[in-house]
């Protein structure tokens, strides 16, 4: 890779660049522009462009990831080009030359706090961008819990017509490959057939949707399957919007929709349980009591999905990024940990099935919206959302794509009294056929 620097040796990218490149014991993977115009690094890389020292400001007091998103979600750091290929650059980086997160001794921060003080950055400390998450209270407490969710899920009615196909599925779709040209929509549908024959839903099943979004898995089991569907959420919005659209195909007769945390349903013995990327919110010290309450309020060889995001065994899984602009206070695990939970509380975990590449292109799908109608995002949240949002889809897809997430299906059942699962013969028609037929 060649390394082509300016004439300006003493530029501000060239004098920032020797700082990181030390920090991270390697050369720079990317390209640095800074705002006196000066560059440095390779000249076939993606372009990190640091357009004010505000952008330093903020890594000096919030040095990592967090400090970069917040340069970045507010302007004052830009990347020429894709943002998904700068990303991938670094992470590759990372992974093939040993590059490390930075480990500052006293010496390195004196030398830096030196060298920010010649390029002109020390100052106060910028506030915060108004898109952050400002959370009270104690770690999952239930009005902590419905701020955290009303943060991410009451953005707007508005803005997830906007990003979504028309099934209003904010979760991982579900590509068979039988047609390359499979949209979005088709791909969401197939994900809730999926999830409705693993349910081995039948007309007049009970089906509890815990965390039903704006209500894709309950509307189509209540007009595909004629389940009598009870759809639970914490989010207002989706409340409103779940109950107009049950208005509106008439289906008040087989759909109640119950703004409510999951820990107040007082309901039981439904035939199927199912909870969509709701799991991750719940939190790690009180997912054994989440699994409990799927056990309880299933009846006795009911079935139980969960759909989840999980982690690698050795990847963080969210981040302070994630945490603090999207998904507060969300806990991921990796597969296996989880299967365990289900199984301590008393269910029978009878597959598990991963749909991590499935949700690379879901999410691109919806990072193509964004970008096609980025005007039109922009006038409806600001271009400082915006700019949160494709930052969190290209990091994502990332993410699932090097496996450091990844997304499962689990599907149990409560065993009757003497152990019996009710699945017998069930195989030979339920949801094995379906995935024996894909």
């Amino acid at each position: 890779m060649t390394i082509v620097r300016t004439a300006v040796r003493s530029g501000a990218a060239q004098r920032l660049a020797a700082l990181v490149e030390g920090a991270l014991g390697g050369p720079l993977p990317v390209r640095l522009r800074t705002w006196d115009g000066s560059e440095t690094g390779p000249a076939d890389a993606p372009v990190v462009v640091v357009r004010s020292r505000r952008a330093l400001r903020r890594l000096l007091w919030q040095p990592g990831e967090l400090g970069l998103a917040q340069a970045y979600i507010t302007g004052d750091l830009e990347v020429e080009g894709d943002l998904a290929e700068a990303l991938r650059a670094m992470w590759a980086a990372v992974r093939e030359r040993g590059l490390h997160a930075p480990r500052l001794s006293a010496a390195d921060w004196t030398r830096a706090v030196a060298e920010a003080v010649r390029l002109g950055v020390v100052g106060p400390r910028p506030p915060a961008p108004a898109s952050q998450a400002r959370l009270r209270g104690g770690l999952h407490s239930k009005a902590r819990d419905r701020a955290a969710i009303s943060h991410h899920y009451d953005l707007s009615n508005d803005f997830y017509r906007l990003l979504l196909d028309e099934t209003m599925a904010y979760s991982c779709g579900y590509w068979t490959g039988e047609r390359p040209e499979t949209s979005p929509a088709e791909a969401q549908r197939a994900k809730l057939e999926l999830v409705c024959r693993k349910l081995g839903l039948v007309p007049g099943a009970r089906l509890l949707d815990i965390g039903c979004g704006w209500g894709s898995l309950t509307l189509y089991a209540a007009e595909r399957h004629t389940a009598q569907v009870t759809a639970v959420t914490l989010a207002r919005e989706q409340a409103a919007y779940v109950r107009e659209q049950v208005r509106l195909r008439g289906l008040e007769h087989r759909v109640e929709v119950v703004c409510q945390d999951y820990r107040d349903i007082t309901g039981c013995a439904y035939d199927a349980v199912a909870t969509i990327e709701m799991g991750e919110h719940v939190g790690d010290d009180e997912y054994p009591a989440f699994a409990a309450s799927l056990h309880r309020l299933v009846r006795p060889q009911g079935r139980v999905l969960v759909q989840q995001m999980s982690r690698g065994t050795n990847a963080p899984g969210g981040g302070a990024f994630i945490e603090a602009y999207i998904a507060p206070d969300m806990h991921m695990r990796p597969m296996g940990e989880t299967v365990g939970l289900l199984e301590a509380a008393g269910l029978e975990v009878r597959s598990v099935e991963s749909l991590r590449e499935h949700y690379v292109r879901t999410i691109n799908a919806w990072h193509d919206t964004l970008e096609e109608r980025w005007a039109d995002f922009v006038r409806l949240v600001g271009k400082e959302t915006a700019r949160v949002w494709r930052l969190y889809l290209v990091g994502g897809a990332l993410a699932f794509e090097q496996r450091r997430m990844g997304v499962d299906q689990f599907l149990a059942v409560r065993p009757g009294a003497t152990g019996g699962s009710g699945l017998v013969g069930a195989e030979a028609t339920g949801w094995y056929q379906h995935v024996e037929e894909r």
